[in-house]
């Protein structure tokens, strides 16, 4: 594919300089994700200044969290690691990710579970933009070989092969963005359940990652089962609790969120009545 979309070769003593497809997509993810998140937060009329910390926390969270877990993984990590897309293992991200959200959600001025609604939505939204910058990298995300119509070949990705193979990363991207579509059009129905919202997300994002890996070379981990596929059951077994969890909530804490997640309405000034004369 178009792993580096521009090259400006060696500039002094910096270079290989570029630009990627896998970093405009992953820039243009947050970008969106920022856009989404701050329209959504304006709209339930909360502070939606914290939309860009949310997201920046949430790309430096995911980058640690993922070299860690990779780490773990290695047994070791290098220097070099650290400042390259080697090791971005996906799931170490996403759990990097959510604590580092966790925390500025918690000591932001808005209410927690309506936030971390408005944020679930999004993770499929920047998932599905994030794997078209794998497609295009032809970073060794696809699948096995295949004599399918819309199988494709590699042979300039970071990962070359010259055999048609499953494009896996379309399939997610397909996928996530059908996900955020309903998750989307069904947010105003939802939202009124703090934190039904957020567990859905995390529903689909499990059933979304545990069939796509059926159709990737990746190593099996326990049984039949890869790591991603082991931690979409642990996703998918969350997200169920924590929608239990909220529609069993008492009464009167879950009334008493929702009205405090819905904006202030001020009651219009009284006109007082003129005397005929």
């Amino acid at each position: 594919m178009y792993p580096t979309i521009i090259d400006f070769g060696h500039i002094g003593n910096f270079g290989p300089i570029g630009i990627h497809s896998y970093g405009l997509m992953l820039a243009t993810a947050f970008i969106t994700s920022t856009f989404v998140i701050q329209h959504e937060l304006k709209r339930r009329g909360f502070v939606p200044d914290v939309a860009a910390i949310i997201v920046l926390v949430a790309a430096i969270g995911g980058v640690i969290g993922a070299k860690i877990y990779s780490a773990l993984l290695d047994g070791q990590i290098t220097f070099e690691e650290l400042f390259s897309t080697a090791g971005l293992v996906w799931y170490g991200g996403f759990i990097g990710g959510c604590l580092g959200v966790l925390i500025v959600v918690l000591y932001s001025p808005n209410p927690t579970l309506p936030t971390i609604d408005i944020i679930g939505p999004t993770l499929l939204l920047g998932y599905g933009i994030g794997r078209i910058g794998c497609f295009l990298a032809g970073d060794g995300d696809y699948g096995p070989p295949s004599d399918l119509p819309w199988a494709m070949a590699f042979p300039n990705g970071t990962r070359p092969t010259d055999i048609p193979v499953h494009p896996t990363p379309i399939y997610e991207t397909l996928i996530s963005f059908t996900f955020f579509g309903i998750l989307w059009s069904q947010r105003r129905k939802w939202e009124v359940v703090p934190g039904v919202l957020f567990g859905a997300s995390l529903i689909l994002l499990g059933v979304e990652r545990f069939f796509v890996e059926f159709w990737r070379i990746t190593p099996r981990v326990w049984g039949w089962m890869t790591g991603a596929q082991l931690f979409s059951i642990v996703a998918f077994i969350v997200g169920i609790v924590l929608i239990f969890w909220a529609r069993s909530r008492p009464p009167v804490e879950a009334v008493a969120e929702a009205v405090a997640a819905e904006p202030t309405k001020q009651a219009p000034p009284s006109r007082k009545r003129r005397r005929r004369r």
